[in-house]
């Protein structure tokens, strides 16, 4: 079905938090480090409890915008659903959290889903490029939910 590997435009960068007396600070996203049409539109932060998974879903116009900081750790699965791509039909698996921080930018049309597999809730940033429901929160959500679905072919394990 999927092969594994890296998927084309799909965004991963390694965070590093600069600590000292006060705590520690890092630099989620930059300008120079993602693409115009990427840029976010707005930002929420999750709690996800140990052993959920959010997803898998897609969306049609959106891109999000991941930071996996910690508290605990999470497995991302994306799976590449853009026919016209390169790496279509690659699912690509991805540990990020508190051992790993990272931030991730998913295109819109690939697939994705994170699994909580600490034991503790975790957190999760995103900042995606496109309001949730539009202006005004007044147009359908851009959301393709395949969690919903029982003959899905994305699957976490």
């Amino acid at each position: 079905m999927f092969t594994n590997g890296t998927i084309q435009d799909v965004i991963l960068r390694d965070l590093t938090k600069f600590k000292d007396d006060r705590g520690w600070l890092t630099e989620l996203f930059r300008k120079d480090e993602i693409p115009a049409e990427l840029y976010p539109a707005m930002g929420y932060v999750s709690m996800t409890e140990p052993g959920v998974t959010r997803g898998p879903h897609e969306h049609a116009d959106q891109a999000d915008c991941f930071a996996f900081l910690g508290p605990s750790n999470f497995r991302i699965c994306l799976w590449d659903n853009r026919n016209a791509s390169p790496t279509y039909m690659t699912r690509q698996i991805v540990f990020a959290g508190e051992d790993a921080p990272r931030s991730l930018v998913i295109p819109r049309g690939i697939v994705h889903a994170y699994r909580n597999i600490g034991e503790r809730q975790g957190m999760v940033l995103n900042f995606p490029n496109r309001l949730y429901a539009g202006e005004g929160k007044k147009k359908p959500v851009d959301e393709i939910r395949h969690e919903i679905d029982p003959t899905s072919i994305f699957l976490m394990d």
